[in-house]
């Protein structure tokens, strides 16, 4: 073997090595940069939750202080019905305080919560005005006593209808309508929208939008809220698939 062979096997070698330091230095980079891009992932991620229930828990508040101001209000309105109406406050400020605080309650809960709002609502209506109040529920499903509906979900749909609907008019009229069946939540709410009523020329209120974004950050895709007006009745229908969740 020659010199200038020699040289040349040395340099393949030297190569060799050179391409297998840089190899190495790229795989050992690539690792380093997908650790520090699940690091960032799962940091994103538990920020996210953050944000979220940070979020949540500004709409609930919002929530809190709008139904306790409409209910105070009523009672304050109607002395002559205050021991009836305080009766049902103390019940729904029960699940306020202590059944909503935890994350889910279960469909019964929410619904004997909603009937008890509408029983207090009912002070401000005329003897002549048309309430129709309807609850289609299959007792026999396996999540209708379990711990899968976001609590006071109901609120701002029967709060809406109140507000909007005229209360005074003998032609007016609210409906009210609780479904639970197929493990399906379904609430429908529609009322007879009164003249006066800025509904006539708003395509939804700051409620509405509140509840939507709450679901949304909930149940994602696994709910559907429409609201839409048709001539004189204004109607809210909220539908969300429930699924095993932990309380």
């Amino acid at each position: 073997m020659n010199t200038h062979t020699s040289i040349s096997l040395q340099l393949i070698f030297l190569l060799g090595i050179l391409l297998a330091v840089f190899i190495t230095y790229l795989i050992l980079r690539l690792i380093k940069t997908e650790k520090r891009k699940n690091e960032a992932e799962l940091k994103f991620q538990q920020l996210e939750r953050k944000i979220n229930t940070l979020h949540l828990e500004t709409l609930e508040s919002k929530l809190d202080q709008h139904l306790f101001k409409n209910i105070l209000n009523s009672i304050q309105s109607h002395a002559y019905q205050t021991y009836f109406a305080l009766d049902k406050l103390s019940n729904v400020l029960d699940y306020i305080l202590y059944d909503s605080r935890n994350k889910y309650v279960t469909p019964k809960e929410e619904i004997e919560f909603a009937l008890n709002l509408i029983e207090i609502n009912k002070i401000k209506v005329s003897p002549l005005f048309e309430l129709k109040v309807k609850s289609i529920v299959k007792e026999t499903e396996p999540m209708y006593e379990k711990k899968v509906l976001a609590p006071l979900i109901s609120i701002d749909l029967i709060e809406n209808a109140f507000k909007h609907a005229d209360l005074q008019s003998a032609d007016s009229f609210i409906s009210i309508v609780f479904e639970f069946k197929n493990n399906t939540f379904y609430l429908t709410v529609s009322n007879k929208i009164s003249g006066r009523s800025p509904m006539r020329k708003e395509k939804g209120g700051i409620g509405i939008e509140t509840l939507k974004k709450r679901l949304q950050i909930i149940y994602k895709d696994n709910f559907k809220l429409e609201s839409f007006a048709e001539g004189e009745v204004y109607t809210s229908h909220l539908k969300i698939n429930l699924f095993e969740k932990d309380a």
